[in-house]
């Protein structure tokens, strides 16, 4: 099984990835890595900042998510600014909630929105693999759920937020599910068995 670095604090986002990667023989480890500021004005910019530090750090190849949502009211914010909407030391809870408060006038069919999700893989030899995933769908007037972090609580996809799906339902149709197996893609195309 090939080795590959997550960079990331997110626990939640290492649960997913191992989850996901686990079938394609990657498997996902977490390192103790330095910040990264995440300057990009793109999810792929951040996505590469992230993978490219990881990678150096341990000289292992290494895998960097920079996602978050884009509400089309909202002229696509929150967007890159996803983790920060609500301030540096805000939960998820005060991010939902600051988003819900923004859009309570705001009627069904304008509450568009999706989640895109930006997976750099940077290798040692300074390669790098970056591809992008996104879901379609509509903020809910409320927080309905249990599973999931971040925004899943209040993102509709159907009739069901994300944090209403099983974690499979989740991966068949995330943002982030799509981008991995576009990575998975790259990567056979990369290393193709013979």
């Amino acid at each position: 099984m090939e080795k590959f670095i997550m960079a990331t604090h997110n626990r939640h986002k290492v649960t997913e990835l191992q989850r996901i990667l686990a079938p394609l023989g990657i498997e996902v480890a977490t390192a103790d890595l330095p910040e990264v500021e995440e300057t990009g004005k793109t999810f792929e910019e951040n996505a590469e900042l992230k993978a490219r530090s990881a990678c150096q750090a341990t000289g292992l190849p290494s895998v960097a998510d920079d996602s978050g949502i884009a509400v089309d009211a909202l002229n696509g914010a929150p967007g890159v600014y996803s983790a920060r909407y609500a301030g540096p030391d805000a939960t998820d809870e005060d991010r939902n909630r600051k988003l819900l408060d923004e859009l309570r006038d705001v009627p069904d069919e304008e509450r568009t929105a999706r989640f895109v999700s930006a997976v750099c893989c940077a290798f040692p030899d300074g390669e790098t693999i970056t591809v992008t995933g996104v879901c379609e769908g509509r903020v809910a007037h409320a927080p309905r759920g249990t599973d999931g972090f971040g925004y899943d609580p209040v993102f509709l996809v159907g009739k069901k937020t994300y944090a209403e799906l099983t974690p499979s339902e989740k991966d068949a149709v995330s943002h982030r599910g799509k981008a991995l197996r576009l990575l998975a893609e790259r990567l056979r195309e990369r290393n193709p068995k013979d």
